[in-house]
C-alpha cells in the first residue's frame, strides 16, 4: 500500500519520504512534498487575455486582462496542476503584445514541483485592457476574473482570437506579491472568490485611506496630494494613457485632500470590512520598519482576519519595504514550498503546526511564538503625570494628576529635537517617561494614546512618538520601491546563493541614546469622528483618541519608556500651517501600550 502511494503521488509531482522509525514508534511518519520532477526547459509557455465583466475605460468592450503563463508540458496530456499567481501594476511590457517575462524565481521553483505560475497584468497596465483604479473594484476585479477563469467561470483568449480553456487547472490558487502586487491579493480575497486557497500578502496595504493619511491628515512626501491619480498616472499603459486621462484626474478630484476625511471614495478602497468573506488563507509579512506601506496595514488586516478565524502565520521581520527573500532567503523559500504545498495540493505537512509568528529582532536575530500579538500582552495603561524626580513628565500606572502643560507648535523641528533630553521641558513638545524598567519587557501589538487637549487656533494636528530611551543602536535599513524589488535580478539560483535579490542588505548602524519605537498621528477636527470633520473652538476641550501603529519591540532592562507629543511633525505628516498652541490635561491623558505579562 505504502509503495503504490509513493508512485501515485510521485505522478502528481510529490514525494514521500519517511522519518526514521524509532525502535518503539508503532509505524514511520510520512512527509510529503512536491518535488522537481518536470522539466522547466520543456515546459509551455503561453499569453492569454482573459476577459473581465467590466469595461472601466467606457470603449463598449470588455476590458481583457493579459496574464502570461509557464506549465509544465505534461499539462498538454491530462496533467492538472495548482496555480501560484503573481498579480502585478508593474509589469510594463514595452508594447501591447510583448511577453513580460518570468522575473522571480517562483517560476523555476514551483514549475518543475507540478504548479502553473502566472504573472497576471491589471487592467489598465502593460497589455492589460482598461483603466487603472488605484484599490477600486475595477483593480480587484481585474485579477478576480483570472481566479474566475481558472475555475471555467470566465472567458479568455489567445492573441489570434481563438479562445483558450484552462482544462488543465486544478481551480486551487495562491497568490502572493509585495507592495500593489500583494494588496491585490487582499483585495481578491476580500471578495470570497470560490478558488483562491492562498494568499502571501507582503508589505500589502488593506486600506488605501492608511495608506495615505493618519486619522484626518495626510502623510508627507506626496500622499496627501493627489495620490491615487499620482499612482494611476504611473502605471498606465502607454495604450491606455490618453484614453483614461479623464478618468485618472477624476482620482485625484475627488480624493479629498481638502479635509483628508474617510469618504466613500476611500471607503470602496478599505478591504478589511469584507474580511469576513476571506476563504482563503493567509501568510502575511511586513517590515516593522516600513513607513511606505506601514505596519497598520499589516496588523489591522491580521486583526481583522483573526476575528473571522482565517488560517494564518505572520513574518514580521526588522526592515522596510523588502521581499523577505533578502532577510532569510532559505527559510522562506521553505516556508513557501510549504505552505503552497498544503494550501494548493492538500499536503499534511505540517506547516499549520509550526508557530504562527516569525519575528526578527534589531540585531538580525529571529524567534517564533505561538500567537501574535502575544497571547499574553495585556493593555497596560500609564497616565501622563507632572514633572518629578529629574524628569520632565512621567508616565505613571498610579492615580492620575490635576494639572496641565503647554506646548507651541514649531513646523520646523525635527523628531530628534523633539525628543531629546526628556529630563528638561521644552517650549515645543511635552515628553513623558516611566521609570527605568526593571526587566527586558515586551511591546506586542498597538498602542493607543489618549488625551484631553485644548487648542489655540481652529485646527491642529498632534503627533506621538513612543521613545525607547536608553543606550543602543538604531539600524537604519535600505527601502526600495516596488519596481526595484521586480527589477532586481532574482533567479532561483540567486536565492540559493544568497546573491542579487537575496543578498543580505547592507545596513547602517548608529549609537544612540534615544530611538522612536513607533508614531502616530491625529487631526484633532476629526477628534470625534473619521468621516467628518469639525474645526475646533479655541480654548474648548476635547477628547482625542488615536493608535500608534503596532509592532514587536523589546525594551531593554535599564531603558525608559517615553512618550513625546508634538503637533506638526515634518518628516511624517503633511503641514497645518495654522497649528498654534495645545494645553493637555494630564489627569485625563493617558497611554495604552500592550505589554507582554502586563507590567513594567
Amino acid at each position: 500500500m505504502r509503495r503504490l502511494r509513493i508512485a501515485v503521488t510521485a505522478a502528481l509531482g510529490v514525494a514521500v519520504a519517511s522519518m526514521a522509525a524509532s525502535p518503539v514508534s508503532a509505524a514511520p511518519q510520512a512527509v510529503e512534498e512536491t518535488t522537481p520532477i518536470y522539466s522547466y526547459a520543456d515546459a509551455i509557455r503561453e499569453d492569454v487575455f482573459v476577459e473581465s465583466p467590466m469595461d472601466s475605460d467606457k470603449d463598449g468592450k470588455l476590458d481583457r486582462i493579459a496574464i502570461q503563463i509557464i506549465r509544465p508540458k505534461e499539462t498538454a496530456t491530462g496533467l492538472k496542476t495548482p496555480i501560484v499567481m503573481e498579480p502585478s501594476p508593474y509589469y510594463r511590457a514595452t508594447t501591447a503584445v510583448a511577453p513580460v517575462g518570468f522575473r522571480g524565481w517562483y517560476d523555476e521553483f514551483f514549475v518543475p514541483r507540478g504548479y502553473t505560475v502566472i504573472e497576471a497584468e491589471m487592467q489598465g497596465t502593460s497589455r492589460s485592457q482598461g483603466c487603472p483604479t488605484t484599490g477600486d473594484a475595477e483593480d480587484t476585479q481585474s485579477i478576480k476574473s483570472v481566479v474566475d477563469w481558472l475555475n471555467g467561470r470566465a472567458k479568455a483568449y489567445y492573441a489570434n482570437g481563438s479562445e483558450s480553456v484552462a482544462s488543465w487547472s486544478t481551480g486551487a490558487v495562491g497568490m502572493v506579491g509585495v507592495s500593489y502586487n500583494g494588496t491585490l491579493p487582499n483585495a481578491v480575497a476580500a471578495t470570497g472568490v470560490e478558488g483562491l486557497k492562498t494568499i502571501v500578502p507582503i508589505a500589502a496595504i488593506s486600506s488605501w485611506y492608511d495608506y495615505t493619511r493618519d486619522a484626518g491628515i495626510g502623510y508627507q512626501g506626496g500622499w496627501g496630494t493627489r495620490y491615487p491619480e499620482y499612482l494611476a498616472n504611473y502605471v498606465v499603459s502607454a495604450a491606455a494613457k490618453t484614453k483614461c486621462a479623464d478618468f485618472i484626474k477624476s482620482l485625484g478630484d475627488n480624493a479629498g485632500d481638502d479635509t483628508y476625511d474617510y469618504t466613500p471614495f476611500w471607503a470602496e478602497r478599505d478591504y478589511r470590512p469584507d474580511a469576513a468573506k476571506v476563504k482563503a488563507s493567509v501568510l502575511l509579512v511586513h517590515g516593522m520598519e516600513d513607513w511606505n506601506v506601514k505596519l497598520r496595514h499589516g496588523i489591522k488586516w491580521w486583526d481583522e482576519l483573526a476575528k473571522q478565524g482565517v488560517p494564518r502565520k505572520i513574518w514580521l521581520h526588522r526592515s522596510a519595504h523588502i521581499d523577505p527573500v533578502s532577510a532569510r532567503p532559505d527559510e522562506w523559500k521553505r516556508q513557501m514550498h510549504r505552505w503552497m504545498d498544503h494550501w494548493l495540493f492538500g499536503m499534511e505537512n505540517g506547516i499549520m503546526s509550526e508557530p504562527m509568528a516569525d519575528i526578527q529582532r534589531p540585531n538580525g536575530s529571529w524567534e517564533t511564538h505561538r500567537s501574535w500579538p502575544d497571547a499574553a500582552a495585556r493593555p497596560m495603561r500609564l497616565n501622563f503625570g507632572p514633572a518629578a524626580s529629574g524628569v520632565a513628565g512621567t508616565l505613571q500606572a498610579g492615580s492620575p494628576t490635576a494639572s496641565a502643560q503647554t506646548f507651541t507648535d514649531s513646523r520646523t523641528q525635527s523628531e530628534t529635537t523633539a525628543m531629546a533630553d526628556y529630563t528638561v521641558a521644552a517650549p515645543n513638545r511635552l515628553v513623558y517617561v516611566t521609570p527605568p524598567v526593571s526587566r527586558d519587557t515586551r511591546m506586542s501589538g498597538t498602542p493607543k494614546v489618549n488625551v484631553t487637549v485644548q487648542s489655540s487656533t481652529a485646527s491642529a494636528p498632534l503627533t506621538a512618538l513612543l521613545v525607547d530611551y536608553g543606550p543602543g543602536t538604531a539600524i537604519t535599513p535600505l527601502d526600495f520601491s516596488p519596481e526595484e524589488l521586480m527589477n532586481q535580478k532574482c533567479d532561483l539560483i540567486d536565492v540559493e546563493l544568497r546573491i542579487n535579490c537575496a543578498e543580505p542588505q547592507s545596513e547602517r548602524a548608529l549609537a544612540v541614546t534615544a530611538q522612536v519605537i513607533t508614531r502616530g498621528a491625529i487631526d484633532l477636527k476629526n477628534h470625534s469622528s473619521a468621516t467628518s470633520g469639525t474645526p475646533l473652538t479655541p480654548g474648548q476641550s476635547y477628547k482625542a483618541t488615536w493608535e500608534l501603529h503596532g509592532k514587536d519591540y523589546v525594551i531593554p532592562a535599564g531603558h525608559r519608556i517615553g512618550l513625546v507629543l508634538m503637533a506638526n511633525d515634518r518628516s511624517y505628516i503633511t503641514l497645518d500651517q495654522a497649528a498654534g498652541a495645545l494645553t493637555v490635561a494630564l489627569d485625563t491623558s493617558s497611554l495604552d501600550i500592550p505589554i507582554v505579562g502586563g507590567r513594567l
